[in-house]
């Protein structure tokens, strides 16, 4: 499946209960760090599947959720509204983690940034 993303940020799986880190991103502060790694873990204990962010390749933070044939917990229009509640409620992060990403990563001046 093609998620569009071309560098994960982070991701959780509900499956092997691991959560990962993209250590391209260990300089991200450590209460961001741990923000991330709630809110992945999370979102997979509420939905199963697994649940991933990253950015594509103008530099959008996308967040993307799959799920294992047969997993009867997995439920697509559940995750869909979850995926856009995290949207809504996390925008702010969203916003900043685009920023750090676009500015630090890719050299991109700060407002030449689209959100």
């Amino acid at each position: 499946m093609d998620t569009g993303m071309k560098v994960v940020l982070c991701g959780a799986n509900a499956y092997n209960k691991k959560y990962f880190l993209n250590p391209d991103f260990s300089r991200i502060p450590d209460q961001v760090k741990k923000e991330l790694n709630i809110l992945c873990v999370l979102f997979t204990e509420q939905q199963s599947g697994t649940f991933s962010m990253g950015f594509d390749e103008e530099g959008r933070l996308l967040l993307s959720t799959g799920h294992e044939p047969g997993d009867m917990k997995y439920d697509e229009i559940a995750c869909e509204e979850a995926v856009r509640y995290v949207q809504e409620d996390k925008a702010r992060l969203i916003q900043q983690l685009t920023l750090y990403y676009n500015v630090l990563m890719l050299g991109k001046s700060p407002e030449a940034i689209e959100f």
